[in-house]
């Protein structure tokens, strides 16, 4: 064996590496690229003529064919992490019940968007998703919570 071909095979062997990363860690990025140009380089400088070129690119392609259900079947088993798939729980937090929002009835505040009917409110410097009983209120205007329902506050004009 000469230089060359002792090169190629180190190119290819390093391309697979590299395009084995890009599979477990998202996006196209310096991995996939990086392991792409090896492969091809890998390709060019082992094959001695076209023959063998095809040859071998068919067989890097089922390499990679490989390559890629082994990765794959690693990463859909919970034993290893994989940085694209969320495995953990997201909790929406506290639920409220109408009762836990009393101490806001009869609130007085300011319109801090137009509530046509839904908008914001500005209650003592903090705003609160609230709803208008119906009526368009524009932003700017006196409000005073006036009941509570589902857990939305309910607002009327002042």
């Amino acid at each position: 064996m000469n230089t060359i071909v002792i090169i190629g095979i180190i190119c290819l062997i390093a391309g697979f590496v590299l395009v084995g990363v890009e599979m477990v860690v998202p996006g196209f990025g310096l991995p996939g690229i990086s392991g792409i140009v090896a492969l091809v380089a890998g390709i060019f400088l082992t094959a001695d003529t076209i023959e063998s070129g095809i040859r071998i690119t068919v067989i890097v392609i089922v390499i990679l064919g490989i390559l890629m259900t082994i990765i794959m079947g690693f990463l859909s088993q919970k034993k290893f992490k994989s940085p694209i798939i969320l495995d953990t729980d997201v909790k929406a937090g506290i639920p409220l019940n109408s009762s836990d929002l009393d101490y806001l009835l009869n609130k007085e505040g300011m319109a801090a968007t137009d509530l046509k009917p839904a908008g914001k409110g500005d209650f003592e410097g903090i705003e609160l998703d609230v709803f208008s009983e119906g009526q368009y209120i524009k932003k700017g205007s006196k409000i005073i919570i006036s009941r509570i329902s589902q857990n939305r506050l309910m607002v009327k004009k002042k």
